[in-house]
């Protein structure tokens, strides 16, 4: 049975993103007055009454344009139209019926029959006068509507749902494994998600910036449901000039937000960077999986000591985060791909994975054993016991006489103890202190 996805269309600079923002209750995609601002096709999930669907907002179209990535733009729509339930065609009232209008709608109707107009802006006083214009259109499902203000939306998504399966009430999945692809502009991250999926569903050229929106996907792979967020590349402040660019960076943020696990993809050819710490320094800080994928390892020279040392200089640039596996990777030839998707659900279960109280403390117990607790003006810190209190990230709380007595590399040798008794490769393990008795 086809998914619930309903996929806004239209010309550029008609609204469909800010009616995206409105229909998904949030700011995901950007909306700025320059034509082609939204490129990619930005998923997000959404729902009128009980009826759940994910919305998907396309670059805005022209079939006659000149602009380079056109092509491209009507290649996603494509994709996004042939999956749908529904589609919505947004218009713009206050302009009225466009050749370009009529263009979108005839390669609308070889792709997907069910068709909702929306007509935006009809709070306008042109937009009442042209709407019997739209009548020439054909489309018996006419909706009036004002993404800004938010009128009519109710009305268009009734139409909407009409299209939707009568018998199909599948539940959410609450163990979708959620992913980010982060990193500098142009080190291949669509590439790689293209090459994952086996389809072309992010927009790729050899132009940095490319991605500006961050596209999230959904796929199941190998029986196990994905959101996969190809994020826009984080340039260096004094680069980011654009207002698009700096919206995009707060996305880019945002996205580590709503992952599970943050994949840092790294240029071969260029190696680690201060910009790559950075942008994982905020992965590494909300506690999120971590796995590091070297992109076009195909393009490396190499002898037997190369992905030796390449792996060194990672460790040693990126050193707050030993416990990441890195995966060495070419997007083009699909080298070791499906390693990295066995390592993204090894690291997720690895998130997930939760401790027993009493195997816990006999491990801590053993290493005090080995390695007895600082002390300080003759006062020893006490472990009376631990407890793993929580998973996806795991946190662990160490119940102690004084936590004035705790250290940073003893609190790093009982860690270590830890990963040498579990596999928690790919996860941060946060450690915090309480005295015995406080909540």
């Amino acid at each position: 049975m086809r998914q619930k996805i309903v996929t806004l269309v239209g010309r550029p600079n008609v609204g469909k993103s800010t009616l995206f923002n409105r229909i998904t209750n949030n700011r995901l995609a950007i909306t700025e007055d320059t034509p082609g601002v939204t490129r990619d096709r930005l998923y997000a999930k959404a729902s009128w009454l009980d009826k759940e669907f994910t919305l998907v907002d396309t670059g805005g179209l022209d079939p006659q344009s000149d602009d380079f990535f056109m092509p491209k733009i009507l290649e996603q729509a494509e994709v996004a139209i042939k999956s749908s339930v529904a589609v919505i065609f947004l218009v713009d009232g206050i302009t009225g019926v466009t050749s370009t209008d009529k263009q979108i709608l005839a390669l609308l109707r070889k792709m997907n029959p069910n068709i909702v107009l929306a007509i935006n802006k009809f709070d306008s006083k042109e937009s009442q006068e042209n709407f019997y214009d739209f009548y020439e259109l054909g489309i018996p499902d006419m909706v009036q509507v004002s993404g800004a203000h938010g009128t009519g939306v109710g009305d268009l998504l009734e139409e909407v749902v009409k299209y939707f399966p009568k018998d199909d009430d599948n539940e959410e999945n609450n163990d979708e494994i959620k992913f980010a692809l982060i990193g500098k502009p142009n080190v291949g991250k669509s590439s790689l998600l293209n090459c994952i999926l086996g389809e072309k569903r992010a927009i790729v050229t050899n132009i940095p910036g490319t991605t500006r929106d961050s596209i999230d996907t959904y796929a199941t792979i190998r029986d196990r449901d994905f959101r996969i967020i190809d994020t826009a590349g984080i340039r260096r402040k004094s680069k980011v000039t654009e207002k698009v660019e700096k919206i995009s960076v707060v996305r880019t943020l945002s996205a580590i937000d709503e992952s599970d696990i943050c994949i840092l993809v790294i240029d071969a050819m260029e190696g680690p960077t201060e910009q790559d710490t950075k942008v994982l320094g905020y992965a590494y800080e909300q506690k999120k999986g971590i796995i590091i994928a070297v992109n076009k390892w195909d393009l490396v020279e190499k002898d037997t000591y190369t992905q030796r040392d390449f792996v060194n200089e990672i460790r040693n640039t990126i050193q707050y985060v030993q416990f990441a596996p890195i995966i060495f990777v070419s997007a083009k030839t699909g080298q070791r791909v499906d390693n990295l998707i066995e390592t993204v659900i090894k690291v997720y279960e690895n998130y997930n994975k939760r401790i027993s109280t009493g195997v816990l403390n006999d491990i801590i117990s053993e290493a005090i054993l080995l390695n007895v607790t600082p002390q300080d003006k003759g006062r020893r810190l006490k472990i009376y016991y631990a407890s793993q209190v929580s998973t996806a990230p795991p946190l662990i709380i160490f119940y102690v006489n004084d936590t004035k007595l705790t250290h940073f590399s003893y609190t790093r040798y009982l860690e270590n103890a830890i990963r040498k008794n579990f596999d928690f490769e790919g996860v941060p393990i946060s450690i915090i202190y309480k005295n015995r008795g406080e909540q």
